[in-house]
Formats: structure tokens, sequence, C-alpha cells
């Protein structure tokens, strides 16, 4: 930069310029600034554009140009500040320099995630602050606005990447250039001051807008400076040509045709211009060759600018030109952005923008534009309106993020225009509103688009003509609700159509037009079981309507007084809305009864519910019945299995505990007084106490022995309360800081002894936890000590600890090796000098501890090296003791996860310590990845770099077995089919270790480069290592998670390096992409590998690489290069073994094409991608054929959306054909030519055509449009109907549904109907049954609808009737005969009694006629017989449930005992299908049917799978039956015991499968409730055993859910039974059954444990039937307690039950866990699985332990025998611990105890089972203490108990003694959430 102030001219180059050079400008531009620049309140403004303010002020610390300088520093609410003062004009003013900088490479990463808030924040005070200085501006003269304007370039050119920032800086800039334009308009509208300086600007903002900038907001940014400069112009004439003119130079020969316009030429003077091939704007010209060639964005920045800030006079004006008249709004800007829509795929969303602005200076210009035209815009036969409704329906649907809500509001722009026109013109009949109405209803439901248009609508045509003309509405915005992606849109429709339907009355009048339509639907929705349905409704619907009518609260409080689930559902959602709209509402005491069994409800839902009444009070403080049912309801929800759960019930208690911390500061400051405080309510007492209630709820949770569920729930809870009551302030969090007079209550507290958050128990439970075997446990854990703890672990944990984590580091499993690399990390951010000594004790050399991070990562990186020393040794040893993969983890957490080591990365002084460790640490990675992807090619050294190809599964398995012989000192042995453990360390040794490589070098890479001040630490060199490194994983590796993991390192590699300034440093992915291309494309002699494993995520990595906000000129190149490679024709003689590379193409576009990061990028190439794929399928080479379908499949997901399945009882659907083809035009020709190209008189075989026919069904049909271009493909796909192969018949009739709307089904149907042939008229049966497939496809209802209506069909079902004869004998083919039954199934109501009585007649009669025995001769045997002999049985299924006929039911009821077993399978498959609940006659006499012939069926049993479907017909036959009526239990007793004992003996003997067995279970068990007497009982023996063995934890799923399933059916019947005195034979059964249940509540499977819950609900509801009147279904462990309270309660004198609890009391061998931690043995790789994780043995031993004591006491003797079974060795254990506790264990063991799940169960169940014998020995007497040789009293083993809790509470092993010695409160559950 020269004297002048001139900055670099690169600066004004846009894309040209580098990031360095801004900043260079940007510093000098402000140092030449004047004084009033830098010294007012512009000054932090121009730092805020920036970006962010610099580490240093913007220009020198003493300047001699204006006498300022820099004062002293201080802090301003926290923000450290510099006094700026000056002492011109002005006076002295104060400017706010943050030290930190805003910009997140700058910062310490802990402020990483506040980063763009905080630049956003200041950069919106930039705009407030250049707002108020317009007057200021005004008077600036050229020397001084010079300056100004450069720096705002500059700034705006550097943030050009944050959209955020970028808008900001837009606004700055606009008004910036606002105050200038009498300044600069003479410079380029008048001759005599035309500025060679500003000609030179225009040329280079004409090459950014075109293209030379690479950044799309810096080409909309130079858009905009371009209209600003129009905006000069004198005259309104000379601005509109001006950009006339412009937009004729970048669309050279473009016709703008809105109203048929050419406007190639203009004005006289810009025709001249046009054809000297220049530009001119006023004086101003630019030559045309200058400018890039278009590649359309320039066109979009252009209209973009122009739309928003182009004066109106400019943009309405008429220009006068030799051939037209035209007005720059409508005939050029419209035009282009019609274009701009179709063509610019990658910026859709700025496209549709342009097209909102169009619409609003349409609207803001409306007088003028009537003026010019001199009629209306948008009259009814306008061209414009029929491109613009057009354009909107076209894109409704656009799947990019955005555009949706953009057409929303362009639909309410149009028909405000529309509105305001007809009042102007005062027309009456507006035939727009009416033609939207039709075609947005006449559109299926699940099309988004439909209701964008419905919204705009309602205000004009209100919401009575909304519903006429659809009255199915309400009831499909209900399905929208269920289906996430639809409901944003039903709740904007139903607020439109009930706003205005209130608009018509006042007071109740409204809330009784409310009911009328929409109760119903509300009621519905609350009650719905869908969670997502319910949430909805409560969520988005329920606030506003009752804000909207508060008296629709009483209407629905009345549809919820049930005592059922669903009831209680929308009732606790009504009242928890309720309290949140109306503020606080008294709970009575039936209303606290009622919500108290909303907290115990089996749904997860209803308890959410509640607990959000409960927390979401407005005041400070928790009212006494709300901490009484909080403390009820949190110790039985800590172990809930859902995640959504998990996460709302932290967020409920984070508002309790903010409530009552903000009460009790409140009131500590005297400020509160409006609470009572005699009762205690809202004092500081009470928050003190629940917190640590709440604390020590948590702390007891973290055991190792708890479940996942119980720890991850805790550690929420713990998060909250560490949140939210301590001083701790959290940087990057935007709210919730702890208020300032925080440690007022924390010293309040803690003079209570309470809320000791770090006290020693409390860190070693989350040292605990750091080695449990989940990532999210140890993560959580770590966090938290991190953030909270005290900076330093005590000296005393820090060995233990170091040594535990080089162990853990060293093991071969992965999860140990993570548990290693978190506390590394963690001991990293808790180490202090004391640490620090005993890593330099290991290291050679003496080493400074000042920069601890430093030499923290060189101890592991050391750690590295050795045991690379020892795999290059013996891989096979270090694969078992030191595999790397931990290590490198370990590195890779401490490098990229610890903030203090960015920091110190930063620092002068530790630079070349971290740039020798970094080259190092790269070497060393380099060195790993050959070694190892060498070995597993029996390759060692550099030799291994030689082959490219990955080696085969066969080459890998050879080579490890040489590896394992060679670390052995073996010669090879045989070959064995099993895979060795030795054979499994080596692999994952290997795959793990390779994946961990490319984590790190990525993440070092994204960090490094992106940091200021550390992009040196990593050299061109150690970059180029770390590519080679990417380049041999992906290219030799074959496991796809290690393919995985490197391809995420290497995408952030490439991000780093293609978003760098440094040119050398981009060149390196670019080498790379054209390296792959060219191996690609180059012959081989070997297949570089099968399916391409690793090979195409190279290139996704590097083009995925690319900023989205920039062109992206490498994924261009690539995806046209692969598209030419895979179009090359194949070689006459290729070789099926290698890899084609036209194969290799298409799987590199596949993976491009399901690559996530390319989002929409990629719908450019979808035309050339589908069509390629197309010809792939016609292919001779099987390979090309594979990849090109799974291609299609791809592109089929990015066009169409990800596959939404069904979603919780919800179908949803998404885009329609007319959408699709209107936003891919040429995708809908090549389609449409593949089916013109299939037409009969062709080749049969048209490979490509199954798949096009595919997509199309996919699709939805659209509105009924005759114009639609989705017509075109009606006629091809008809003539499809007469293919000879059965599955393009089968498709295409799928495929018509899309392309015909509802609408126009009924004339087609009838066509098609017309076109049936008449008796012997037969030509080709395929064309026949094809014509059947498609009317029945077009008659099936959509999901959600009730199909087309029956006064529509009558003439369908009219022209049917007249073809009654292919149902005759004449009809020979079964599959036509079929086709058109199933057809006229569609039609019941349409069809005349007579022609509905000749079908089932014909029905029957053939029926009748198989049922004889008639032979049909030939008919057996052809195809399809048995489909219309299943056909044939479900019509008279249907036929029966609808009429609900006596013959016709008993017809259906013969069925079952027809000979035929296809009638069999079609009734049960009918059944099971859910059909049969139509009609209750039908229903209950196929249950008696089935009922009576089950024997007979159980008899011949030989085949299974009929005999499945028989006993799952019964079972929902049977489902619904509330209880056996006097009548059917009598007829059935003797036959049901029978088949009871066929079954059970079938279970014991046969050993069917699961399904089966599963199947039979229920069925016996629903049998046995038909009675059975006393001589029965060993048939009910038999049946626990059988229920006993179905229930095992080692047993298949579905044989524990029936097990469960049969406890409420069966089981409830035997509890009932054996109540009474009269049954004593069943009470051992009886408990059996309980003890069953205690171990289904706590089974893994969540559906096991919601089916036993329902046992205990059915058991605590009073033993009554399934679904019995006021049974409330509870949670698991409310029901089980309600269990052990019946087994203490009905069974507690009886000797048996004692010891069936005692079943669930664990004995582990406590010295032999402890011998087996101790010992110094290698771990295996690989360990035993548990069979159920969720169980907690420990913990039910706890809550056991309350009823076990009573027990004692209700039967002393029962415990007698188990005292002497087991009080000798619960005394040994005692001692045992006593020794072994009693003087500090080793470091190593401690740390490994502490973290032990088994040895801590063990030692839990100890003193459960001490405390236990001590009680019984007080009951009994201590003469049995004397008598059994126990040696002791019950108060000495009371003495020793409390000295060994002692002992263990010291070495966090377990609690305190006065925290467990009582017994656990009975409501404290442990079981299933």
């Amino acid at each position: 930069m020269g004297e002048t102030g001139q900055p670099p001219p690169s600066l004004y180059a846009g894309g040209g310029c580098s990031l360095s050079a801004h900043r260079y400008g940007a510093l000098r531009c402000v140092s030449a600034c004047p004084p009033w620049v830098r010294s007012g309140r512009l000054g932090p403004a121009l730092r805020c554009m920036r970006g962010g303010a610099g580490r240093t002020p913007p220009c020198c610390a003493v300047c001699d140009a204006c006498s300022s300088s820099w004062g002293e520093w201080g802090r301003v609410d926290g923000v450290r500040v510099g006094v700026w003062s000056y002492g011109g004009k002005g006076g002295i003013k104060v400017l706010p320099c943050y030290i930190r900088t805003l910009h997140p490479t700058l910062s310490p990463s802990h402020c990483r995630s506040t980063a763009k808030r905080c630049r956003d924040k200041q950069l919106e005070d930039a705009v407030q602050l250049v707002q108020t200085l317009s007057e200021e501006l005004k008077v600036l003269g050229e020397m001084e606005v010079r300056p100004l304007l450069r720096c705002v370039l500059a700034f705006q050119l550097e943030a050009a990447g944050s959209s955020s920032a970028f808008q900001k800086l837009e606004q700055a800039c606009l008004q910036l250039f606002q105050t200038l334009p009498k300044d600069v308009a003479p410079l380029v509208w008048s001759a005599a001051a035309k500025n060679e300086a500003l000609q030179r600007i225009l040329g280079l903002l004409l090459e950014a807008v075109a293209g030379k900038a690479l950044n799309k907001d810096v080409r909309l940014l130079v858009g905009t400076a371009l209209s600003m400069l129009l905006n000069t112009a004198p005259q309104p004439e000379s601005g509109a040509s001006a950009a006339l003119t412009l937009f004729q130079l970048m669309n050279r020969g473009v016709c703008y045709a809105s109203t048929g316009k050419s406007l190639t030429k203009g004005t006289e003077r810009g025709q001249d211009a046009h054809r000297a091939g220049e530009l001119r704007v006023g004086e101003l010209t630019v030559k045309a060759h200058s400018i890039p060639e278009s590649d359309g964005l320039e066109r979009l920045a252009l209209s973009r600018g122009l739309l928003t800030c182009c004066h109106s006079d400019i943009l309405c004006f008429q220009l006068e030109g030799s051939t037209c008249q035209a007005c720059l709004l409508l005939d050029v800007l419209f035009p282009t952005v019609c274009t701009l829509s179709k063509e610019q795929k990658d910026c859709h969303y700025h496209c549709f923008q342009v097209l909102l602005l169009w619409l609003q200076r349409v609207q803001e210009n409306l007088p003028e534009l009537w003026h010019l035209r001199g009629s209306r815009l948008l009259a009814e036969d306008a061209k414009l309106l029929q491109e613009l409704t057009q354009l909107l329906w076209d894109n409704a649907e656009a799947p990019v993020e955005g555009v949706s809500e953009i057409i929303q509001s362009s639909f309410k722009l149009l028909l405000e225009i529309y509105h305001l026109e007809c009042q102007h013109f005062e027309d009456q009949e507006r035939p727009l509103y009416q033609q939207m109405l039709q075609r947005a209803v006449s559109m299926p439901w699940q099309i988004k688009a439909r209701y964008v248009p419905l919204c705009a609508i309602v205000p004009y045509v209100g919401s009575q003509q909304v519903l006429d003309a659809c009255p199915m509405l309400p009831q499909q915005l209900l399905s929208c609700l269920a289906t996430n992606h639809l409901c944003p849109m039903a709740t904007e429709l139903y607020r439109a159509l009930v706003r205005q339907q209130c608009s018509q009355g006042q007071g109740d009048v409204q809330a009784e037009l409310w009911a009328q339509r929409w109760l119903p639907l509300l009621s519905q929705a609350l009650r719905s079981p869908l969670p997502i349905l319910h949430s909805n409704a409560a969520n988005h619907l329920l606030p506003w309507t009752l804000r909207q009518l508060p008296a629709a609260g009483t209407l629905l409080a009345a549809q919820f007084d049930g005592a059922d689930t669903a009831a209680l559902r929308a009732w606790v959602s009504l009242l928890r809305v309720q309290r949140s709209t109306c503020g606080v509402i008294a709970l009575q005491a039936e209303e606290v009864a009622r919500l108290r069994s909303c907290l115990s409800a089996r749904e997860d839902g209803v308890r959410l519910a509640a607990l959000g009444l409960l927390c979401s009070s407005p005041g400070h403080s928790l009212a006494g019945i709300e901490e009484q049912l909080l403390r009820e309801f949190l110790p039985l929800n800590l172990n809930c299995h859902s995640s959504a759960f998990r996460q709302l019930l932290q967020a409920a208690l984070k508002k309790v505990l903010g409530r009552l911390r903000d009460g009790a500061l409140a009131r500590l400051r005297g400020k509160d007084p409006r609470e009572l405080r005699s009762k205690g309510v809202g004092q500081p007492a009470q928050a003190v106490d629940f917190v640590e209630w709440l604390l020590q709820l948590c702390m007891s949770s973290l055991t190792p022995w708890a479940n996942y569920q119980r720890k991850k729930t805790a550690l929420l809870l713990l998060t909250a309360i560490l949140e939210t009551c301590t001083d701790t302030w959290s940087p990057e969090r935007k709210k919730g800081q702890p208020p300032r007079t925080m440690a007022t209550l924390l010293g309040h507290a803690r003079q209570s002894s309470c809320w000791d958050f770090f006290s020693q128990p409390n860190l070693l439970a989350l040292l605990g936890c750091l080695q449990d075997s989940t990532n999210e446990i140890r993560d959580m854990a770590s966090e938290l000590l991190i953030r909270y703890f005290p900076a330093a672990f005590p000296e005393t944990l820090s060995p233990a600890l170091l040594q535990l984590a080089h162990d853990a580091l060293s093991s071969p499993r992965v999860q140990e090796a993570e548990v290693g690399a978190v506390l590394m990390k963690t001991i990293l951010q808790k180490s202090d000098s004391s640490t620090l000594k005993l890593l330099a004790l290991e290291a050679s050399t003496a080493q400074t501890l000042t920069n601890r991070s430093l030499f923290f990562t060189q101890h592991l990186l050391r750690v590295l090296q050795a045991q690379l020393a020892t795999a290059q040794q013996n891989l096979l040893q270090a694969a078992a003791v030191a595999p790397m993969h931990g290590v490198l983890a370990a590195l890779r957490r401490c490098l990229l996860q610890v903030p203090e080591v960015v920091t110190c990365m930063q620092t002068a002084e530790t630079a070349q310590g971290w740039q020798e460790l970094l080259s190092s640490l790269v070497g060393t990675a380099r060195d790993i990845t050959s070694l190892l992807l060498g070995a597993l090619q029996s390759q060692q050294g550099p030799e291994a770099e030689q082959q490219v190809a990955a080696p085969s599964f066969a080459d890998m398995g050879n080579a490890i077995g040489s590896l394992i012989m060679l670390g052995k000192g073996q010669q090879e042995d045989e070959d064995s089919v099993l895979l060795s453990e030795e054979h499994s360390l080596i692999l994952t040794c290997c795959w793990v270790s390779v994946k961990e490589v490319g984590l790190l070098l990525g993440g070092l890479a994204e960090l490094l480069l992106s940091s200021p001040g550390a992009e040196h630490l990593l050299p061109l060199a150690s970059l180029q290592t770390a590519a080679a490194v990417f380049q041999e994983i992906l290219l030799r590796c074959r496991h796809w998670g290690a393919v995985e993991g490197c391809s995420m390192g290497f995408t952030k590699f490439c991000a780093a390096l293609l978003n760098h300034p440094s040119m050398e440093l981009q060149a390196i992915p670019q080498t790379i992409l054209d390296q792959g291309l060219e191996a690609l494309s180059g012959p081989r002699s070997s297949s570089i590998t099968r399916r391409a494993a690793g090979f195409p995520m190279l290139f996704l990595c590097i083009v995925s690489g690319e900023n989205p906000a920039q062109a992206r000129p490498l994924l261009t190149r690539c995806i046209q290069m692969l598209l030419d490679l895979a179009t090359v024709a194949l070689p006459q003689d290729w070789d099926q073994t290698l890899d084609l590379p036209q194969v290799c193409a298409l799987h590199v576009l596949q993976t491009l094409v399901r690559g996530a990061g390319l989002g929409t990028a990629l719908l450019q190439y979808a035309t050339p991608m589908v069509a390629l794929t197309l010809r792939g399928l016609s292919s001779p080479c099987w390979a090309m054929r594979n990849a090109a379908i799974q291609l299609f499949s791809a592109l089929t997901t990015r066009l169409l959306g990800q596959k939404q399945s069904c979603i919780e009882g919800c179908l949803v659907e998404g885009l329609s054909l007319p959408a699709f083809l209107g936003q891919h035009p040429q995708l809908g020709a090549v389609l449409l030519a593949e089916l013109q190209a299939a037409r009969p008189g062709g080749p049969h075989l048209h490979p490509a055509l199954h798949a096009v026919l595919t997509l199309l069904a996919q699709l939805q049909p659209g509105p009924n449009d005759p114009s639609s271009p989705s017509t075109h493909f009606l006629e091809p796909l008809l003539e499809l109907a007469g293919s000879p192969i059965y599955a393009i018949r089968a498709m295409a009739a799928k495929a018509l549904i899309p392309v015909v709307p509802p609408p126009q089904r009924p004339a087609l149907l009838l066509h098609l109907a017309q076109q049936l042939p008449a008796p012997g008229g037969v030509h080709s049966h395929n064309a026949l049954h094809g014509r059947l497939l498609q009317m029945q496809a077009l008659l099936a209802p959509n999901p959600g609808t009730d199909g087309l209506p029956a006064e529509a069909l009558h003439p369908v079902a009219l022209q049917l009737e007249a073809q009654g004869w292919l149902l005759s004998p004449a009809q020979r083919c079964p599959l036509v005969c079929a086709a058109f039954l199933q057809v006229l199934t569609l039609l019941p109501a349409s069809l005349s009694p007579s022609f509905t009585q000749s079908i089932w007649d014909a029905v029957s009669s053939e029926l009748g006629s198989l049922m004889l025995g008639r032979e049909p001769g030939c008919a057996e045997l052809q195809v399809g017989a048995a489909i219309l002999h299943q056909t044939m049985a479900r019509f008279a299924c249907s036929e029966a449930a609808r009429l609900a006929d006596s013959k016709r039911i008993h017809t259906v009821c013969s069925l079952l005992q027809h000979p035929h077993p296809d009638f069999h399978l079609a009734v049960l498959s009918w059944v099971a299908d859910g059909k049969r609940a139509e009609c209750g006659e039908l229903e209950r006499a196929l249950r008696l049917t089935v009922l009576e012939n089950l024997q007979s069926v159980l008899q011949d049993r030989g085949n299974k799978e009929f005999l499945r479907l028989y006993l799952e017909a019964l079972m929902h036959l049977c489902r619904n039956c509330p209880a056996w009526s006097q009548g059917v239990s009598q007829k059935l007793q003797g036959s049901a015991l029978a088949c009871v004992e066929m079954l059970l003996l079938m279970m014991e003997t046969e050993r069917p499968g699961p399904e089966l067995l599963s199947q039979a279970l229920c069925a016996a068990s629903l049998l046995l409730t038909v009675g059975f007497r006393d001589e029965d009982s060993l048939l009910v023996q038999r049946w626990c055993t059988v229920l006993e063995t179905c229930g095992r934890p080692l047993a298949d799923e579905v044989l524990r859910l029936a097990a469960a399933c049969s406890l409420q059916t069966a089981g409830t019947e035997v509890l009932r039974r054996c109540r009474g005195a009269s049954c004593p034979w069943l009470v051992p059964m009886a408990l059996r059954v309980i003890n069953m249940s205690i171990h289904l509540l706590q089974d893994e499977d969540p559906d096991v444990r919601h089916e036993a819950a329902g046992f205990a609900s059915l058991v605590q509801h009073g033993l009554g039937q399934p679904g019995g009147d006021g049974c409330i279904f509870v949670q698991g462990n409310v029901g089980l307690l309600s269990l052990l309270q019946l087994l203490l309660d009905e069974f507690g004198h009886h000797p048996e039950t004692f010891g069936s609890l005692l079943q669930h009391l664990p004995q582990p061998d406590l010295r032999a866990i402890v011998e087996d931690l101790e010992a110094d043995t290698p771990p295996s790789l690989y360990k035993e699985d548990e069979p159920n994780v969720f169980v907690e043995p420990a913990a039910l031993a706890q809550q056991l332990l309350p009823f076990l004591l009573q027990l004692v006491e209700k039967a002393p003797s029962s415990a007698l025998h188990w005292l002497q079974a087991a009080g000798p060795g619960t005394l040994q254990d005692l001692h045992y611990c006593q020794q072994r506790w009693s003087h500090e264990p080793a470091t190593r063991c401690w740390m490994k105890e502490l973290g032990c799940a088994v040895l801590r169960a063990a030692l839990a169940v100890l003193l459960v089972r001490a405390q236990l014998v001590a009680h019984v020995l007080r009951v009994l007497g201590e003469e049995h203490g004397a008598v059994l040789g126990l040696g002791c009293s019950a108060q000495e083993l009371e003495q020793e108990l409390a000295l060994v809790q002692g002992l263990l509470a010291q070495h966090g092993l377990g609690p305190a003694p006065q925290q467990s010695t009582a017994p656990v409160e009975q409501g404290e559950a442990h079981g299933d959430g």
C-alpha cells in the first residue's frame, strides 16, 4: 500500500483477493480514516462489520494524526474494554474494544459455540450505530469518505462466508451508500465529471457478479452495489435503460416473453452500445469481452439487487424502444425470475426469495402499474397470472429448506394483489379464488403443497366455503398432525379457519361455532394413543385455542372425565395448558388423586404431561402437595428406557430448581413477601432440603451396578442441579447463568451441612462413571468433572487415575481403550504439578512443567511410539497388550477437545515444541498405517505401498494366519473354520487403529488451519504426508467402519485445505481428485475393490469439502468426468474378475448421491444421471446393471426425499407427480421416452421399464388440472396393461395412481370398464388382466380418505354389471376372475342389490362345488387358482361383515371346515388383518367356530405354519372378549382343557419354533380361563413350568412377550381363584406367577415390561379382567410395589412366600470376584454378554429388604432354613471385607474396584443379606445363632456391619452407614420406567 492510501487491486477484485489481503486492507484503511471516524461512534461499528474486534487497537497505540491514545483497561459488565481518548473536535469518546475476538478460530475453544452469536450481536449493534450517523455522513468530504468505503468493502468481503454477517453488512453498506447519491451521480451520468476510477470499479463489479468472485454472497452483494449505482441516475429513464442494458449483456439473445415482447434491442442508445459490444451506464462504459461467460447466477444477483433497493420509478418506467414498450419490473424481471427458478437448482432458495421480492414490489407499485398498462395485471386470461400461479404450484413441494415458507408467503401476496385489483376494478366474480380452492382440495391430503394455498385463501372465501368444498378436511388435518412435515401447515390452516370462523360471533357464540366443527377433532387428537398426534395437538392446537376461546376449555374438560388412559392423557394435557395460559389453578382433592394416577400411569406421555403440570407453576416455590408428588415420582422414573422421557424430565426439573432457587434468593434478600411464610412454603429451607434430597438420589443412582437408563437420568438431573444451584459461570451459554447473589444461597445451604456438591464421595462416584461401558455416561461424567469440580484432582487420586488410564489404553477391548482416552483427557484438564511429575519420571530427559498440555501430549506420543515399536516386532503381542488405537483416541481427545491445548498452540514460546510434536505425530501415524495395512497384505515396510488395491478377504485371512504363527513362533497349522481370538485381536487392532488415524489427522487439520497463529504448526510437508495416509487407507482398506471413520476425518481435512487462502494447500485435494479420476479411468490388472468399498468415499470427501456458499468446481468436474466415463461403451471382451471403469464410475456416482454433505447441489445433475442409470439397466454386463440399479435407488431417494415409513401408525407420503415434473422438466421427458419406447409392438423386454414405473408409483397425484404435464404419461401407462410380464402390469397399475387425480378417476374408470370384452371377445388375457389391475388401483382409497364417492361410481358399476360373465365358468383364467372380483369388492355401495346377490351366488356355487369334492377339471391345475380361491373367501368374509347376514356368516364359518387349505388360510388371514371387528356377530360366530375346531386342528398339526396362523387368529378373536359367557364356558370346558393338554404336550416335547411356541402359550393361557377344577392342578403346574421356561432371560424375545401376555390372561385368574380358602393348592402356583411377573417387570425388552406392568395393573385393580372398568394401567415400578405388597398382605403367613422372594437375592462369590480383579492377566478381546442389561439385582435386593423384614415378622419359622444356609457365608464375607479394606489397597486395584460393577453389586447385596441375617437373629432369638454356630448375636452383627459400611464408604465403594442402615422406602422402586 502506497503513500496515497490506495489498497492493493485485489481488494476490489472480489473472489480474487485472499483473506490476508482483506485483513491488511482493512487495518490500513482504518488507520487512514479521519479522526472523527476513529474516535466516534462509527469505530466500533466498523470493527464489528469485520466480524470481530482484533487483539490490538485498529490503529497504532499512539496516533500523531489525531492525538488519540489507548487509556486504562477496565471491565464493563464483565467484558474487558479499552478507553480510546481523542482530543479533537467531538470531544472524548469511549470505544469498547473486545479483547477476545469474535471470530471463532481466534477464540478459546470453550467460547467457540458463542462466537457466531457474539458476532451477530455486534453486527446488529453496528447496523444500529450506522443508522444514527446519517447526518454526519452527509457532511463528509471526498478524502474522508474514500478510506471509509474501502474499510466497509474489505469487511464485507471478509464476512461473506457467514450468511447472517453478510445480511447485517449488506444493511450497513446500503445505509452508507444511500447518503452519497449527490456525490456519485455526477461521476456516473455527467460527461464532464466522468471518473476513470469509478469506471474501473464498474468493470471489476461486473467481473465479480459474472463469476470471477466464487462466493455466492459476494456476488449477491455486488448485485446490490450495481443496483445502488443505478439509483444515482438523474432521470428514471436513464436508470431503467442502464438496467435493461445490464440484463442484455448478461443474457445475450434472451427473449423476455412474459408479455410477448422481444427486448433484445431496447432504446436507441442501448442498441448502439450493444452492437458495439459494450455496456454503458451513463457515461461509464465496459467492454463486453471483459465479462466472463455467464453461469446464471449473475442474473439472480442483478434481479435481487434491483428488487431490493432500486427506486420504484426506475422499476416501473416504460422504456420506448424501436420495437416495443417495456417495463423493467414486468417485462424483464419476471421472465428472469421464471427462468432462474427452472435453471438454478443450487440456488433454489435465493431464486424464490427473488420471486417474493418481485411480488412485494408489484404490490407496492400497483397504482403505477395499472396506469402503465391501462388494465388489470392479473386478469383471468392474463399470461402473467397463468405463469405466476403455475410457477407457485410447481414449486410448492420443493425439497429445499425454506422454499416452502417462501411459496406460502408468495401465495398470500398473490391473493392480496388479486384482491386489491378486484376492489380497484370492482370485479365481484373473482374466479381465481374458486379455481385455487378447487385445485387445492382435489390434491391428496398427504401433499404439503395442498395446505399452502388453503391457508392463503381462507380470509377471502371464508372458512365455511372451504369446509363445504372439502368435508373431510378436519379429519385430514388430524392425519396431518400425526405426520411431522405436515404438522406446521395443518396447524396454520386450523388457526386460519378458526380465526375466520370466530370473527362471525362473540362470546358463547364463538365457542358454539368452534365446537360444531373442531371439538371432536381436538378431543380425538388429545385422546389419541399416538404420541406424535397427541403431542402436536397439545403443543400447537390446544394453547392457541384456549387463548382465542377460553370457553373451549370447559367443553373439552367434559370430554375427558373418564378413568381410561386416553381420558387421563387428555385431561392432564388440558390442565397443563390451562395453567400455562390462564395462570395458577388450585388443585382440588379429586384432581390431586387423579393427578397421582397420571403420575403412575404406564404410558410415558401421560406421566410427562402430569410432571409438566407439576413443574409449570409460575410461582417461586413448590406447594406441599407438589413437592410430595415429586418425591414420589422421581425415584420411580429414573430408569425409563425412553431417551425423550429423560430429556423432558431434566427440562421439567430445571424449571423446578430454578423456581426454588429464585424464590429462596428472594426470601434471603427479603424482597419476596407475597407468599405465606407460616407453613414454610417458599422458605430457603424448602429449596435446600429438596435439592439435597435430589442430589443424594442422583448420586446413589451412579453406582456401577446401575443400568444405563438410571445412570443417564441421574447424570442429566445432576447436570441440572449443578447448572442451577452452583455459582459456576458457563461462558458458552447464552442465558441461564447463575445469579450474582448465588453465593448467599450457597452459604446458607452449607450452614445446614447441605449442598456439598464436590465432596469426596461425589467425586469418586463420577470417577466410577468414567469407567462405564457406554460412551455417553463417560462423556457426561467427564464433562461434569471438568466444568464444575475443583481445578485439580486430589494428590491421593492422581497416581491411581493415571495408572488406570494407562492400563485401559493398553486394553485390546475398544470400550476399555475409550475409557482410557476419556480418563487421559480428564486428567489433562484436572492435572497439576504433582501429576506432571509422575509423567516426568517416565521421560528420558528433564522437561519444563509450565506448559502441561504440550508435555502431556508428548508423553502420549512417546507411549504411542513405544506401542508402534512393539507392533513392528510382534503384531500379535501388540494387538493383545499395546494395540495403539487407545493411545490414538487419547491423543485425538486431548488435542481436539481440550481448550487449553488450542490456546497453548497459539503461544509463541511453545510453537517450536508443538511443531516438532505434530510433525512427529503425523509421521508416526503414517508408519502405523503402512504397518497395519501392509500386514494385512502379507507385506511389511515400504514395499507394502506398491500395491494399490485392497486385498481380498481370503488374502487378509492368510496374512493374519501368518502373523499369528509368527507371533507364537510356530509353524502354520491346519485351517480352522472358526476365527480364533488371535485373528480377532489383529483385525480389531488394525481396523480401529486405522480409523483413529483418520479421525485424528482430519481433526488436526481442521483445528490448526482455522486457528490464527497455529497454521504454521502443520507445514506443507506434513499435510502432504497426511493426504498420502488418507489415500492409503481409502484405497487399501475394506472394513466399512474404518472407511467411514477415515472418511469423516478426510472430509474435515479437505474442507480445511479447500477453504484456506493458500493455493498450495488448495491444490492438495485437487491433486488427489485428479489422481483418483485417472486411476478410475485407466487400465488395471486387478480389481481395486469389489463394489469399490473405500474408493468412492475418496471422491465424496473431496467434493464435500468445498464451501457450499461458493461455486463447486471440483464437484462439477468430478461428476462430468464420471458421467463421461460411465457412458463409454463396454469392450467386447471384458473381464468379469476386474472392476470395469464404467461400473466404478456408477458406484462413485451412487456414493456422491447418497452423501448427506452435498445436499441439493446434485439436483442439477439428476437428469443425466437418471438417463445414465436407465441405459445401464440394459447393459449386457451384470456388474453394470447392478451398479445402475443401486444408483437409481439413491437418485430416487434424493429426488423424492427419504422414504418415510409407517411412523407410529400413520402413513406419510411425499411429492406429487405434477410438482416433480415442474421441478425436473427434462427428467420428465426422459421417463416419458422410456415409457413410449415400451409400447406394444416392440420387443417385450425393456430392462429400464420397471425402474421407471417404480419411480412413478412412489409419487402422489396432483391437482385436477387437465393441462398438467402428467397427462402425457396416461396413454403409455394404459397401453402397458397388455404387457406379457405380470410385474410390469402390476407396477403400471400402481404408476397410474399419481397420473390421474381423484376427480378424473370416475371418467377413466368408466372408460376402462367400457373396454372390457364381451363373452367370446377376449383377444388377450394379459390385456384384460392389466385393465382390471388398473381399475383396482384407481378404486383403492388413499390412506386417510374414504375413496371416491359412490354416486360418481354408479355409471362404472352399471358397466361392470354388464360384464358379469367374467365370474362365470365361461371365463377360464383364474387370475382374471380374481382381479374382477377384487374390483367388485371395492364397489359395494355402487352395485345394485341384485347384482351383489348374483356375485354371492356365483361365489357360493363355486365354494360349494369345491366343498362337495367336484373335480373342476384342468382349472385346479391352472396358475392362479389358489389366488382365486383366497379372493373368493375374502369376498365372502367382507360381505358377511358388511351385511351381517346370518346365512353369509354361516358360509364364512363353514369355510373353516372346507377341505381345501386355501380357504382356511384366506379366512384366518382376514381375521388376523383385523377386519373381523367390523361386525360383532361375525366375530362371535368365528370365535366359537375356531374354538370348536381347535381340538381337531391340534390333533392333526402336521402343518406348523397353518397351526401358527390358526392360533394367531384365535387370539385375535378372543383379544377383546371381556369374559366367557356361562353357556360358552360350560360348552367348551371339556374340550378347552383337552386343548390345553395338547398344547402343553407340544410345547414340552416337540420344541416348536419361537413364533409357534409363543402363540401356543398364549392360546393355552386363554383356554385355561375357560375354567379348571381341583383335579386339574397338575395341568396348572405344567402351565406354570412352561411359563417360567418362556420367561427366562435367555429365552427369545417373542417368548418372553408371550409369557407376559399370558400373565394377563391366565395369571390373574390363578390369583383370583387362590384368594378363596377353597383352593389352597393354588397358593404355590400364585407365588410362582407373582415371581415370574417380578422377573418380567425387569426384562430387557420394553414391550415385555409393558405387558408385565399390565398384569400388575390388573392385580392392583382387584384381579379383574383385561380392560376392566376403571382399571388404570400403571407403570412397571408401581406395579412391582403393588405385587410385593400383595405378597405381604395376602401370602405373608404362607411358609413358601419368604423363600419365593429370596430367589431374587443373588449370592455372589465375593472373594473370587476380588481375586479375579487383582489378577494381572491380559484381558481377552471379548467378554460374555449379560442376558439382561436392564436388570439391577443389587437395586432389587435393596428394594426387597423391607418386605423381607416384614415377612420375617409374619412367619419367623420360614427364615430358619435360610439362616442356617446363608448365615455362615454372610458372616465370612463380612469378615473378609473388614480385613480387605481395613488398610489402603493397591493403587491400581482401588480404581478398578471403584468402577467394577460386579464387585459393587456383590458388596451391595452383602449388606442387604447381613441386615436380613441380623433381623432374623433378633426375631428368632439369640439361641438360634448359637445353635446354628454363627458365633455372634444380632447386636454384634449389626456393629460389624456398621464397621464394614464405614470402611467401604471411605474407599468410595458404598454409602455411609447412616445413609443405608435404614431400609429403603417402599416407594423408591428400582424396576422399569
